[in-house]
């Protein structure tokens, strides 16, 4: 049996009556008070997650600017100390090994934020690779606990309850504070919020401050709800090995103009073929909730495609889902159908991005 891993807050989450479950090998909350009421405190005013989960991997040296840019998709030249950056590491084929955060914390030092349940692999590929360069790459995530503080009234918490000042932080934009703590202004719900790395000690200070102003905890249930009405994808559903950028429509983030990088050919040739498949937004007719792996199907009942992620969208009210489906079927408009266990419910294509962020730019 699996020895699960535990974050910092994990007595926390425990302590709060938090319903816990597996994920990315963590014993992690899935809802507290319940997941409609904290995706709704996430829309309408804010909630605070445990994301100490999430791997980092601190890359440093006279070659790191080249290194970093060989294994990820967007590019780190020109990017500025306290920037971040959105993207992929692919493997040759251009299938997705994870999608990631890449702050520049000095002129010769990356931070990578990786997905939990990818830190293994993650971490094997980019110290096999950093071999052939003047880099010391370091994995740290056993170093950082980290939280996330989401929702329109983030800012003013920010200020009034934690007293950091975050006036001066555009998206995707971060600072030290001066005991070290990292504060940037990123998320994965589609509203405006921070993500602060520190300390143990430090985070669990900051957590218990937000949960005694009224803050309210959210688990991952609700989390993934909100990324999903953004249309934000989860490594595994929308990306995944055998899953590229191009197929998941994030070809913005892959910039094929700069030097080199693992994956460059085969993401430019599907670029100038097009892609076979395409993550596609479904808005789904009936009572029916697909969920990931549902069959996809054209007019005429043949299979084109499997669900990826599906929910009863809780800001919209309707049944929506992403897929994975044949490029032939993906322009908006196009009429399919879902199968929901043995029965086949009407779908129609839209776009993916089914809620409107509501970011600070």
């Amino acid at each position: 049996m699996e020895t699960l891993k535990k974050t910092p807050l994990h007595g926390r989450h425990i302590e709060a009556g938090a319903k816990m479950s597996p994920f990315g090998g963590f014993d992690m909350p899935i809802e507290y008070e319940g997941i409609v009421a904290e995706h709704e405190a996430v829309r309408s005013r804010a909630g605070v997650f445990d994301v100490s989960h999430m791997g980092e991997v601190l890359v440093s040296g006279p070659e790191a600017v080249r290194f970093v840019n060989y294994i990820f998709t967007n590019d780190v030249q020109t990017m500025p100390v306290g920037k971040i950056l959105y993207g992929m590491m692919l493997h040759p084929d251009g299938g997705t090994i994870d999608d990631l955060l890449v702050y520049r914390t000095a002129e010769q030092e990356f931070l990578l934020v990786i997905n939990a349940a990818n830190i293994d692999k993650d971490v094997a590929w980019i110290m096999s690779h950093a071999q052939a360069f003047n880099v010391h790459a370091v994995n740290c995530s056993d170093r950082w606990a980290e939280i996330a503080l989401q929702g329109p009234d983030a800012e003013t918490i920010m200020m009034t309850v934690l007293g950091i000042d975050v006036s001066d932080l555009s998206f995707y934009t971060f600072k030290f504070l001066a005991d070290g703590t990292i504060v940037s202004r990123t998320g994965y719900t589609g509203e405006d919020g921070f993500e602060l790395y520190g300390t143990d000690a430090r985070i669990d200070a900051m957590w218990q401050t937000l949960l005694a102003a009224g803050v309210a905890p959210c688990g991952l249930g609700c989390r993934d709800t909100l990324r999903f009405e953004a249309g934000l994808p989860l490594y595994g559903d929308e990306l995944a090995d055998d899953i590229t950028p191009i197929e998941a429509g994030l070809g913005i983030f892959v910039k094929l103009d700069k030097p080199d990088f693992i994956g460059k050919d085969a993401i430019a040739r599907q670029k100038a073929e097009g892609p076979t498949r395409k993550i596609i937004g479904l808005e789904i007719e009936g009572p029916a909730i697909a969920r990931h792996g549902y069959e996809v199907l054209d007019a005429d009942g043949n299979l084109v495609g499997t669900v990826t992620t599906g929910y009863r969208s809780i800001s919209l009210g309707r049944n929506l889902a992403m897929a994975l489906v044949e490029a032939s079927v993906a322009a908006p408009g196009t009429e399919l159908q879902v199968r929901v266990r043995r029965k086949v419910f009407p779908a129609r294509v839209i776009k993916k991005r089914f809620y409107t962020p509501n970011y600070k730019k």
